[in-house]
């Protein structure tokens, strides 16, 4: 099934239930009003809610024509509705916690060898993660806020997966059941400013600023064979001005599959429901498949030509991420988001 959030009710937005073909919804307010809540009680809702998922599929299915108003049709009193990408929330607006991978080796290869570094023979078996932000993730046509260009705005495309509960010290193969949604995430950086925060030796902070999320997040089993041993065996499309930048295999290449990263985090603590575990930009060895970041292609330049050529995202800038299916259909719709000057309030 998929599900998303409405920009309303509040911080936590409104759940829907999102058709297959990512044209129609409907409230899910009878069996959680937030997806926060639906996780949390999974063995409960998710049942309930892929019944109104399918449902919802059949209405879309016997409307004639495909593209006929539907605002006529309810579904437990429920209307459905024609769905608009620009009014969706995050599907969760805000978390408990997002922990961010780079499981994704050649990325790690290639920057250390332009930079003359070595990768550590443990960045091999253990997986390298960090705290990432999760107070708040921008909606998929939510603008890149960024006061400056100096601070070396970039885009990240990456897989993101969210869990129900999970116990400490979970196996990896244990922990493969506890991933309940997979969608898309855009997890910017600010590459002018993580240097200086890396030197000091804790981490990033002002580098990380807010992430988006696909419009939706869907269920590993409406992916089909595409989701196999707990990663996407799918491209990664990204563009920046409409430009083919980069169509990364996403399950190449990946040292680590997701359940293998869930482990890895609940070693020494539990994971709420809720939690987001992402997969670190995506990179294959073969660089004719492109980049799903600009630190990537400026590192491939580097490396090819001695600098890199490539500039980081100016103000007005438009990136767009998405995966689709092998017969073209968007999975979890696109993120689409413009670069914008952010203007303090006084």
């Amino acid at each position: 099934m998929k599900l998303g959030s409405l920009k309303e009710g509040g911080r936590d937005g409104t759940l829907i239930v999102v058709s297959r073909d990512l044209t129609r919804a409907v409230r899910a307010s009878a069996i959680a009003p937030i997806l926060q809540r639906a996780l949390e009680n999974w063995s409960n809702t998710a049942p309930r809610l892929n019944a109104l998922y399918e449902r919802l599929n059949g209405v879309v299915a016997s409307a004639a024509p495909a593209t006929a108003a539907t605002a006529a049709t309810n579904i437990d009193g429920e209307p459905v509705f024609a769905l608009d990408v620009g009014a969706l929330a995050a599907p969760l607006p805000r978390a408990y916690e997002f922990v961010d991978g780079s499981a994704y080796l050649p990325h790690v290869e290639r920057v250390r060898r332009a930079r003359g570094a070595e990768v550590p023979a443990s960045f091999y078996t253990d997986p390298l993660m960090y705290q990432a932000t999760s107070a708040g993730f921008l909606g998929a046509r939510d603008p890149i806020l960024a006061a400056s260009e100096e601070w070396g705005i970039d885009l990240e495309a990456e897989v993101v997966v969210v869990t129900d509960d999970v116990a400490m010290g979970v196996s990896a193969a244990a922990a493969a059941q506890h991933i309940q949604l997979v969608g898309l995430v855009n997890d910017v950086s600010l590459r002018g400013l993580i240097p200086g925060e890396l030197a000091k030796g804790f981490g990033f902070l002002q580098s990380k600023p807010r992430s988006a999320l696909s419009p939706v997040f869907v269920t590993p089993d409406e992916l089909g064979d595409a989701w196999q041993g707990s990663k996407l065996n799918l491209p990664m499309r990204t563009q920046i001005n409409g430009q083919w930048f980069g169509e990364a295999e996403c399950g190449v290449d990946m040292q680590f599959s997701f359940a293998d990263l869930v482990a890895h985090v609940a070693k020494t603590r539990p994971l709420s429901a809720g939690t987001l575990v992402g997969s670190g930009t995506i990179a294959n060895e073969d660089v004719s498949k492109g980049a799903s970041c600009l630190a990537e292609r400026r590192t491939v330049e580097t490396l090819r030509d001695g600098k890199p050529t490539t500039p980081f995202l100016k103000f007005g800038d438009t990136v767009r991420i998405e995966i689709t299916d092998v017969a073209g259909a968007s999975l979890f719709g696109a993120i689409e988001q413009t670069v914008t000057r952010y203007q303090p309030r006084v």
